[in-house]
């Protein structure tokens, strides 16, 4: 046999077995629904660093992002969590079906935060210690993500026009909050 036929067989038959392994051998949708939310959580990493200002903003990448959770928000999200779907090695929680309009809420949260951020990917970053959202209340408790914001799923969650205008790193932190929240709720955290 051809060394370059034997040496690509063997890369292929190590990367199916990876595959085959990813997420402790889920398979059907609940690797969907884990390949999903480990492809969102590479996004938010890249985007962590860029926030972070340890590397220069690209709203290229942002948006990128953003249309990355967008595919996996919404009804995107919760089609992915069928009845009777809660199997090992699945790190969902039964409290997704037993307090589904909740967790619908925030799969739905996150996709208008998502599509925020989406139109938002070219706005700066929040200035530490000038008058913005941080020291106008937007931010804090009595505002977007403080008691009665949009971590409590009521009606004040700002749409996307208004999401739009914001600097980019605020939106960001609502999407991340967003994903807390879900997780803290309707995630086993790993060990």
């Amino acid at each position: 046999m051809n060394k370059k036929i034997l040496v690509a067989s063997a890369s292929a038959l190590v990367m199916m077995t990876v595959a085959a392994f990813a997420h402790g051998g889920a398979s059907g949708v609940v690797k969907q629904r884990m390949d999903a939310m480990s492809n969102m959580g590479k996004v938010m990493k890249t985007m962590a660093i860029m926030m972070r200002g340890e590397s220069p903003l690209d709203a290229d990448l942002i948006r990128a992002s953003a249309h990355t959770i967008l595919d996996h928000s919404g009804n995107s999200l919760t089609k992915l969590f069928p009845d009777h779907s809660n199997i090992k090695p699945s790190e969902a929680r039964d409290e997704i079906w037993s307090n589904w309009e909740e967790f619908n809420n925030l799969a739905d949260q996150l996709n208008t935060l998502a599509t925020g951020m989406e139109a938002a990917a070219g706005n700066d970053l929040m200035m530490a210690g000038s008058g913005s959202m941080m020291k106008s209340g937007g931010m804090t408790s009595g505002g977007m993500m403080g008691k009665g914001g949009i971590m409590d799923g009521d009606a004040h969650m700002p749409t996307p026009q208004m999401l739009a205008s914001m600097p980019i790193d605020g939106v960001f932190n609502m999407v991340a909050q967003t994903c807390s929240a879900c997780h803290t709720k309707f995630r086993f955290e790993k060990k």
